[in-house]
């Protein structure tokens, strides 16, 4: 009987314990930090009711005795590479795998993956509508919410999963037949160290592909473009500059694989923003690898759906459009979506990862005002310094109220953050729903209360 250690009883802790609990392995579960929650007792209950052993806050002794007798060690997404369970595996020569190593070795079926800073959930759930449009059975899983090794049991002829840097990060076989780097930039630098640490993870995701799989790159980005370098998996990239023949890339307002095959018309895209575009091609190179057809890829793009919190519109009145960006928690992602706009207001702040909110000075032509709120507020008023004008604030409500002062029709007021939301939220999510609840609170009749 397998023995096996599963680190965390978060959504994918419980998803390795009830795959390893059917196949008859001997589970038990260590969590650091039992929440009080509803969710964590219904999973603690359902670990217990499987015949797993959950053991909560276990001490050192305890630590080494469960992994002394393992066979396996798993841990989940977050938990840190030196977790004394993690360090005594390695001295005792006890493997570790990841959820998604898991999952890979479970499945014949082909897997796309998706990594990279900023995209990821879009062109996840992008490629697969591009499948399901052209006829093929596809499911999203993986860091869109669903663990993957849950998805192996789906009857479907794609697996197309979402992995993070700390999925990765433990990764030892996982082995993706497409897999797909977005761009890189700076971000979980508290989790991973150093950015050097940071883009080594994001490569694991093609180190086990062999010359029959292939990378799709981001080929306008050095990091993507070094990863693809080294690989030994076929490569193709997908860039907007016009000119680069080699790569997937828009031309004409249409988007075209490297060929110059037309995949889509810039025009019959539902939303087309700059990022969208970009997203589009990557989603539509990848999903060409495994079945889709062009007009699947134009089918789904003329009717996919936004995600929230991406850079969605939430409000318009007096000329002013208002547009959540709440999931940009990175400055990268900021910068990116101020691309779209020519004259924004700009809402950034809440808690810094450790990264340079200095880059955001760079968007300074494109942005009128800024509104910095949150902790990171003196960080991010010091990012455009004399640039541009900044209010700064303490919470939504004051920032949005300062925001529609200063703002004039024809101007986009854009919540993205730059930061994560833990200074005063749960999550991203709850941050962008109280925005749109203080846009809305300040219209009536079409205008907006001064």
């Amino acid at each position: 009987m397998t023995r096996a250690v599963v680190i965390g009883l978060a959504e994918t802790g419980i998803a390795v314990c009830r795959r390893l609990r059917d196949e008859g392995a001997d589970v038990t579960i260590l969590e650091d930090a039992p929440a009080t929650s509803e969710r964590y007792r219904a999973r603690a209950e359902e670990a217990r009711a499987s015949g797993a052993t959950l053991v909560e806050r276990p001490d050192g002794s305890a630590i080494r005795d469960a992994v002394q007798g393992a066979d396996l060690v798993v841990p989940s997404p977050l938990v840190r590479v030196e977790h004394a369970a993690l360090a005594a595996a390695r001295a005792a020569g006890v493997p570790i795998r990841s959820e998604i190593d898991l999952a890979g070795e479970r499945t014949d079926r082909p897997i796309v993956a998706v990594t990279g800073t900023n995209g990821k959930t879009t062109v996840t759930t992008l490629i697969a509508e591009m499948l399901v449009a052209s006829g093929r059975r596809a499911v999203a899983a993986g860091n869109v919410g669903r663990p993957l090794i849950d998805a192996v049991a789906d009857v479907a002829d794609v697996l197309v999963a979402e992995v993070s840097s700390f999925q990765l990060a433990c990764s030892a076989t996982f082995h993706p037949r497409v897999a797909v780097v977005l761009a890189i930039a700076p971000d979980h630098l508290d989790w991973h160290g150093t950015y050097e640490q940071y883009v080594a993870a994001k490569a694991r995701i093609t180190a086990h592909q062999t010359a029959d799989d292939l990378l799709v790159y981001d080929a306008d980005d050095a990091d993507a473009s070094a990863i693809a370098a080294a690989t030994t998996a076929r490569r193709a990239g997908f860039s907007r500059r016009p000119d680069a023949t080699d790569h997937a890339r828009e031309i004409d307002r249409e988007l075209r694989a490297a060929d110059g095959t037309v995949l889509a018309a810039v025009a019959g895209m539902r939303r087309a923003f700059v990022h969208d575009r970009t997203n589009a091609l990557a989603a539509a190179t990848a999903a060409l690898a495994v079945g889709a057809t062009a007009a699947g890829i134009r089918d789904a793009l003329a009717n996919y759906a936004t995600l929230p919190h991406r850079v969605a519109l939430v409000g318009e009145a007096g000329g002013v459009r208002w547009y959540d960006d709440s999931k940009a928690t990175n400055p990268d992602a900021t910068l990116r979506a101020l691309e779209s706009f020519d004259s924004v207001v700009l809402l950034a702040g809440g808690r810094n990862k450790g990264l340079d909110l200095g880059v955001l000075g760079r968007a300074a032509p494109r942005v009128r005002a800024v509104v910095a709120f949150g902790e990171a507020a003196p960080d991010v008023a010091a990012a455009f310094g004399d640039l541009v004008p900044v209010v700064s604030v303490g919470p939504m409500r004051d920032a949005v109220r300062a925001a529609a002062d200063v703002a004039r029709p024809g101007d986009a007021v854009l919540l993205s953050p730059a930061c994560a939301s833990f200074d005063a939220y749960a999550n991203y999510g709850e941050r962008g729903d109280d925005f749109a609840a203080e846009v809305r609170s300040i219209t009536v009749d079409g205008a907006p209360c001064r």
